[in-house]
């Protein structure tokens, strides 16, 4: 998926919809019972969907040149409209880190309530995220990670390493009975630190299933005319292999047209990211994709709600904390025949 993390943060571990429409705090009420010793309960909050105050969030995301990127902001511009009390200042999305920065400075100057960035680059936009921070903007800061932590109050994104971690052990599972397998693996762009923690996670679940072993490892670019290329070259190299992980199923649509033209079906393939057609593919069942590990865009809708409930002094529904958490870590579920009709309507084109 094109360049869309920097890095992951490992922090508080939500489904693959961190924070739904109805799960933000919008009362706090006392609970009816006290101790056994007569003390007062403690004021819990509560989830609720109903309107509170007016919230403009002003969102500053991605050029939407992969079908992932533009699910990000789909997402956003979808789940502010849900909400009667938002308002949403969206900028164009710009992979030109000097044009987001003015974007965002812009956002600044209107004097936006609450702001959301998924920055082009997370170095090169922390310090306009401590600049929002210091005029008494709270920034959420989506996937693509600020150096600072001083740069935003909340942070929610994907966890590359468990991708790589849970594709590797459902690969696992469905070769554990079988001697000597092999399997090989479709990367993303080496050039990023999230490619090289899906190969991490990737690996160390192999570890724990020693008939497994890693035969090949092909970089590609997170298009779907690399996927095509480089699953290609790996085919030709590699004549016989059980299981593929690709990690992004943008790139995947290329790897499985190389597939249907050499004409194999003798390996099962797992995808990443969670697009629609891969969502589709598994639930025809009709050819090597079996499975894909999400990486969910739905986090920028749950950004708007967590920007919503900063906005509001809100909590989390569902937390007995008053404050919304620092991070958000969201898990990578595996989709596959069993559940895919469940992720559906979270699929992209």
């Amino acid at each position: 998926m094109a360049q869309h993390v920097n890095t992951t943060r490992r922090g508080l571990l939500f489904g693959t919809a961190a924070v739904s429409a109805g799960a933000l705090l919008t009362a706090c009420t006392s609970n009816d019972a006290g101790d056994s010793k007569g003390g007062s309960a403690v004021q819990v909050p509560l989830a609720d969907d109903k309107a509170g105050k007016h919230v403009t969030i002003g969102f500053a995301g991605p050029q939407a040149d992969h079908g992932w990127l533009n699910a990000i902001n789909v997402n956003a511009r979808d789940r502010a409209k849900r909400y009667k009390d938002v308002s949403l200042e969206i900028t164009e999305g710009s992979n030109d880190t000097a044009t987001q920065i003015g974007q965002v400075e812009t956002l600044i100057n209107k004097k936006v309530d609450v702001l959301v960035i998924l920055p082009a680059d997370g170095k090169a936009l922390t310090q306009v995220g401590l600049k929002a921070m210091r005029a008494g903007i709270p920034v959420v800061n989506l996937d693509r990670i600020f150096n600072s932590p001083q740069a935003y109050r909340c942070w929610i994104g994907g966890d590359n390493y468990g991708m790589g971690l849970n594709a590797g052990q459902y690969i696992g599972e469905r070769l554990k009975g079988k001697q000597n397998a092999r399997v090989v693996e479709l990367a993303g762009l080496d050039s990023l630190e999230l490619t090289r923690q899906r190969t991490k996670g990737f690996d160390d679940a192999l570890k724990s299933y020693p008939n497994i072993k890693k035969v090949a490892r092909q970089a590609a670019e997170f298009t779907v005319e690399s996927g095509q290329s480089k699953m290609a070259a790996l085919l030709q190299a590699n004549k016989h292999f059980d299981a593929l992980w690709n990690h992004d199923d943008d790139q995947g649509v290329g790897a499985l047209r190389a597939i249907e033209q050499v004409g194999r079906d003798d390996f099962f393939m797992v995808g990443g990211a969670g697009a629609l057609p891969a969502f589709q593919a598994i639930k025809a069942d009709s050819g090597v994709l079996k499975a894909t590990v999400l990486y969910p865009p739905t986090m920028a809708a749950s950004a708007i709600d967590l920007a919503r409930a900063l906005g509001q002094g809100k909590g989390v529904g569902g937390m007995a904390e008053f404050e919304v958490p620092s991070s958000v870590t969201l898990y990578s579920a595996v989709v596959d025949k069993e559940n895919v009709d469940r992720y559906m309507p979270t699929g992209f084109n």
